[in-house]
């Protein structure tokens, strides 16, 4: 079974059950995902909020390693984007779900993610798995 890179909509969702039973044996987060994470609790709007994101992002810190955007990471890009932009849509509004796919690209890694919509016209280069 292939590893599984899990989009931030994913881990976010963490604790869903059934989200829980989609996931593959062996899983990877990225630090594109770090990044995201770190940026959630000085975005919350309510103090309980805030709680709850820090309590996520540091449980995927102790959990994960993070897959580095690398060299081929930063090369892949530029083919999702011209993947994306294939379909007639922007890559601007979702660069950093982009570079998310870009890693799973440079890596050979399935993405699992909520959010299919972030990822059309990337079929031909990665393989999306929506929980």
């Amino acid at each position: 079974m292939a590893t599984g890179l899990l989009d931030t909509s994913v881990v976010i969702d963490w604790d869903d059950p059934a989200v829980q039973r989609a996931l593959p044996e062996e899983i990877a987060v990225s630090a594109i995902t770090f990044a995201e994470l770190a940026a959630g609790p000085h975005l919350a709007s309510t103090i309980a909020e805030r709680s709850k994101r820090q309590v996520r992002l540091q449980q995927i810190e102790a959990t994960f390693d993070p897959i580095p955007f690398d060299a081929d990471a930063a090369r892949s890009f530029g083919q999702v984007v011209a993947a994306v932009a294939g379909t007639g849509r922007t890559h601007r509004s979702r660069v950093v779900d982009l570079l998310i796919a870009a890693i799973a690209h440079a890596n050979g890694l399935v993405l699992y993610t909520r959010n299919a919509d972030d990822f059309v016209g990337l079929d031909e280069l990665i393989q999306v798995v929506t929980i």
